[in-house]
């Protein structure tokens, strides 16, 4: 299985890293596109523009966010879905790059689950 890794575009790459996948929208800002070192800009995958301004990254709404984030994955036929799921296929280590400050609570950590619950196309 491949192992998922998680880091914020602002921290440095690493070769460790494996192809770095941007799962935003937006750009992180700040972030010149030559450091950032990723492989792919994935932005289909990111939340809805409504979805994200709803979360506001407030962690109080974490459960419901992360809820609806999966479900739009989950209902999505976005080319981007079956990119990350090739990358998954054939590397031992993706990193899945992020510009949010929390952590713990954003979408590449939902993103994360959705991978590891094994549901991208095939």
């Amino acid at each position: 299985m491949t192992e998922i890794r998680l880091k914020r575009a602002y921290d440095e790459p690493a070769r460790s890293d494996g192809p770095r996948l941007l799962v935003d929208r937006v750009w992180p800002r700040g972030v010149a596109k030559e450091k950032a070192s990723l492989a792919e800009w994935l932005k289909d995958l990111a939340p809805s523009t409504e979805l994200r301004k709803w979360f506001g990254h407030d962690p109080a709404r974490w459960d419901g966010f992360r809820e609806k984030y999966l479900q739009e994955l989950a209902s999505s036929d976005r080319a981007d879905l079956c990119t990350l799921a090739s990358y998954v296929d054939k590397h031992e280590r993706i990193t899945l790059v992020f510009a949010a400050k929390d952590t713990d609570h954003n979408n590449a950590v939902a993103l994360k689950q959705f991978i590891e619950a094994r549901q991208l196309p095939v």
